[in-house]
Formats: structure tokens, C-alpha cells, sequence
């Protein structure tokens, strides 16, 4: 059985979700109807995972967080709403260590939970066996903010970028992740960075914002048919997919909407088969981040086959290893790294 804590100050969210985690068979459940509570049952009842609301009376979600994972770290899904503020605040608790996020579809109190149904079991599910990560430690945020106030001066410089590409593909545990290797990308990196990180549509332009601060290279939200310059990372729109064309002989990427025949967006694998196509698989760097299921891990392989070189986050530092493992399963990576290792041998590879 697997022990989930529901911590959240609708008794209609809490009635839903229960019902839902009941009907799978295999979860014992309890509840909290805010953050004191949750703090109280996380030392008594000792969930494998908890769904944590943000917004709540007394002690609000983040103020929860920050407790749990300092007194008894526990695997977190944040459950927030579909707005900027919620964006922001899910971007926040994933910094203090929550494993991922849930966005309600009908807003705070959602009539529409069926919506959701499968994600918040599966991403429960993943949660409770993944590695979560303590909060970023002060040293680390000043050297990355010592970091990016010395490099913004140079953003801009570096031209257009037609030697080669960064894709980076990345899901559960993503937002995190990113935050842990973009920032040590230099303003004159060399090549332009393209991520595909799974993540709704209304969460990329705050979440591309959120890195551009973060980050000596500057980062835009893919919303647009945009050329390739290096000094640059694209974020993938989400409730769309990122992929690369030629246009007047310079590669250019498009958002474009998602592609049926693949399970997750925006889409590793299309991104990946799209690169193949337009580029010289030996000047592409494919890095296969955290996160479930197996998307992209065929286009990746093949980039390696062609020549290409490709990153595998190690099992030890990913927070949850499907992405990764299925890459390595298939032959694909170059080298299998922990997440602290792979800006470093971007850069070295990118000279």
C-alpha cells in the first residue's frame, strides 16, 4: 500500500481526491485541511507522498513545504491552479523540494477532478518512490545570482548559432533540474539551448521569465517562429511541440500544435526527430533529464547512432530515473552523469 497524505482546505478537493486514490485499491489515505495539519500527520502518519495545496488558510502551502522537508522530507505534489500566481508559486515549491505539480483545471475549488484523474495517480505514484531534493542551499542561489550579474552584460553578443545545438528533454522534476544546470551555462555558450520540458501552457512564459533571471544566457518561451542564436535557451510552449526547420538557410524552430501520435508534450521525441533532420546529428548535444515515461529516448538514440553525442542524468540525482533509464536501456547515452557534472560536459563538448 502506498501512503498518501491529501493536504487541502476544500473539503471538496479533499472528498474528490480521496475517492479518486480510494478507487485505485492500493492506497491508504489520510487528510489535512491545511499546512499545520499537514506538518502534524506527515510526523504521525508517515505518507510515502503527499498532495499539498498551495493556497490555504492558517499555513499556506509553501510555508508547509519548507517544514516537511525540513523535519521529515517526504515526496511532494503540489496541487495549484492554472494562473500566472499559481505558476509562480508551483516554480517556488519546487525550489523548496516538492517532486511535481498537478494544475487544477477548474481553479482553486474544481468541479472537474475527472479531468486530472489519471495524472494525480500517476505523478503520486512516481512521487512515492522518487528522490526529492532538499532545498537549494543560500550559497548555491548566491553564487548562481554572482553568476548571472556578472554575465547579463554579455548576453546578445555571441551571434547566430549554426554550429551546433542543445536539446535537453525533461519532465518530473524538471523545473528544478533545469534551475540546477542552466544558470553555469556562460552568457557566450556558444550554441542555442533547446528545452522541452513537459509543462502546461500556461506555465512556460512564467517559467522561461523565471530562468531568464536565473540565467547568464538569456531565455525566452518558444511562442513564436524564432532563428537560432547562440547565447539563447528556448523553452517549448506548452499545449504545443518545439521543432526545428530550415528557413533561408538558417535553422529556425516552430511552435506547432501537439502532435497526436505523441503521449507528451511539448514533445522530446518530435523535437529530437525534427533536429535529425535539419542539422548535422555530429554538432547536436542531446541531454535526457529526469522525469517518467520514455519520450524522446528513440530520437536521442538515434542522434547518438548518427554521430551525435548525448548526457543520461545518473539514477543518483534524478528525482525520477524513467527518461534517463530508458535512454541508457536503449544504447543511447554518451555518458550517464550526475546532475551537477552535465553543465560542465555541455560546455566541454561545445568548444
Amino acid at each position: 500500500m502506498i501512503k498518501v497524505l491529501i493536504v487541502d482546505d476544500s473539503a471538496l478537493m479533499r472528498r474528490q481526491l480521496t475517492s479518486l486514490f480510494e478507487a485505485e485499491g492500493d492506497f491508504e489515505i489520510r487528510i489535512a485541511r491545511n499546512g499545520r495539519e499537514a506538518v502534524e500527520e506527515n510526523a504521525a502518519f508517515e505518507p510515502d507522498v503527499v498532495t499539498l495545496d498551495i493556497n490555504m488558510p492558517e499555513m499556506d502551502g509553501l510555508t508547509a513545504l519548507s517544514l516537511l522537508m525540513a523535519e521529515r522530507p517526504v515526496p511532494v505534489v503540489m496541487v495549484s491552479s492554472l494562473t500566472e500566481k499559481g505558476a509562480l508559486a508551483t516554480f517556488e515549491a519546487l525550489a523548496l523540494g516538492a517532486v511535481d505539480y498537478v494544475a487544477k483545471p477548474g481553479g482553486t475549488i474544481s468541479l472537474s477532478i475527472d479531468q486530472i484523474r489519471r495524472e494525480v495517480v500517476s505523478k503520486a505514484r512516481a512521487a512515492a518512490s522518487a528522490r526529492p531534493k532538499t532545498a537549494r542551499s543560500l550559497s548555491s542561489r548566491i553564487r548562481a545570482e554572482r553568476t548571472q550579474q556578472s554575465a547579463h552584460s554579455e548576453r546578445g553578443r555571441a551571434g547566430i548559432g549554426s554550429d551546433g545545438l542543445v536539446l535537453i528533454g525533461v519532465s518530473t522534476g524538471g523545473p528544478r533540474t533545469l534551475e540546477d544546470i542552466l544558470p553555469l551555462l556562460p552568457a557566450d555558450f556558444p550554441w542555442p539551448v533547446l528545452v522541452a520540458q513537459h509543462m502546461p501552457s500556461s506555465f512556460t512564459l512564467p517559467f522561461s521569465n523565471r530562468m531568464n533571471d536565473l540565467c547568464p544566457m538569456q531565455v525566452v518561451e518558444a511562442a513564436r517562429p524564432m532563428t537560432l542564436e547562440a547565447g539563447t535557451i528556448y523553452i517549448g510552449k506548452g499545449g504545443a511541440d518545439m521543432v526545428v526547420v530550415q528557413r533561408n538557410g538558417k535553422p529556425t524552430i516552430l511552435a506547432k500544435p501537439e502532435a497526436a501520435e505523441f503521449l507528451w508534450h511539448p514533445s522530446v521525441e518530435l523535437l529530437g526527430r525534427s533536429a535529425l533532420e535539419h542539422c548535422d546529428p555530429a554538432r547536436i548535444i542531446a541531454v535526457m533529464l529526469t522525469g517518467m515515461g520514455y519520450d524522446g529516448a528513440e530520437a536521442f538514440t538515434e542522434i547518438r547512432k548518427r554521430g551525435g553525442r548525448t548526457i543520461a542524468e545518473a539514477e543518483e540525482t534524478a528525482v525520477v530515473f524513467g527518461m534517463p533509464a530508458e535512454l541508457i536501456a536503449r544504447g543511447g547515452a554518451s555518458v550517464v552523469l550526475p546532475c551537477e557534472k552535465i553543465a560542465n560536459q555541455i560546455i566541454t563538448w561545445a568548444r
